[in-house]
Order: C-alpha cells, then sequence, then structure tokens
C-alpha cells in the first residue's frame, strides 16, 4: 500500500484548556473567593447562626458555587465548560437578586452575605466575575469549537 492509497486519518482537535491565559486568572479569583465566602461562612455560623440565618445561608451557597465554578475551569473540557457556563449565569441571577433584596430590605438582612449590596463588601467583584466568567467561558467555545 502506498502513501496516496492510505486512507486520511483526522488528526485529533486540540483540546481547549478553560485554566489557561485569561482563564487562569479566572480561576485564581474563584478559588480566592471559593476560600473566602467558606471561611465567611463558617466564622459566621460557629459565632451565632440564629443571629442571620438567611444571610449564612446565602453566603454558604455563594461558597459553593464559586467552588464548582474553580473545579469546572480546573477539569476543563466541554461538559466543564457548559456547567460552569451554566453556574456562572446562576451566580449573576444570585448576585442581582440578593443585591436588590438587600437594598430593598435591609431587615431581612441584619448581616451582610458575598452578595448584599451586589457585592459592595467586596468591591463588586461577585457581581463583575460571573460576567467575565461567562465572557471567557462563551469564547472557549468557539476557540474550542
Amino acid at each position: 500500500m502506498s502513501d496516496t492509497d492510505r486512507p486520511e486519518v483526522a488528526a485529533p482537535k486540540p483540546s481547549f484548556e478553560l485554566g489557561t491565559g485569561p482563564g487562569r486568572v479566572l480561576v485564581w479569583f474563584y478559588a480566592v473567593f471559593t476560600v473566602a465566602a467558606a471561611s465567611r461562612t463558617i466564622v459566621e455560623m460557629v459565632r451565632g447562626f440564629d443571629r442571620a440565618p438567611l444571610a449564612y445561608t446565602l453566603s454558604a451557597v455563594a461558597a459553593l458555587v464559586y467552588g464548582f465554578i474553580t473545579y469546572s475551569l480546573v477539569r476543563g473540557g466541554e461538559k466543564a465548560r457548559r456547567a460552569a457556563l451554566v453556574c456562572c449565569a446562576a451566580e449573576l441571577i444570585g448576585v442581582l437578586v440578593v443585591g436588590a433584596w438587600t437594598l430593598a430590605e435591609p431587615a431581612a438582612f441584619p448581616d451582610s452575605t458575598v452578595w448584599s449590596d451586589f457585592g459592595m463588601g467586596y468591591l463588586f467583584i461577585p457581581v463583575i466575575l460571573p460576567v467575565t466568567g461567562m465572557i471567557w467561558l462563551r469564547r472557549a467555545r468557539t476557540v474550542a469549537g
């Protein structure tokens, strides 16, 4: 069999790693926010969960979302990209809802959450991060596809 008679073997597409380039900065931010939100939640719950259970529970949810997005970005792959994209959208909705809720009904939040006032206590990074994440994850799809 000569070289011209051999069937063409398609080269595998290079996989696109979500945690490379600008994605590495996202991984770093999400990892830091995972630790920050989880640490804050643990301390607040130990000091007195009954003082602001809604706020502390929402901070715990934020920590879980941040952790899942961090894991997805590090794991990479199309399934992880889609899961992270859904989580970033859910995170943005959470930040917007909790942010508006804390402004509209401050009495419901005797203590703040990570997402209170749209993340003002964290320099508004909680509202910027999911938008940046969704942009990166959508870009990653076009690069990989």
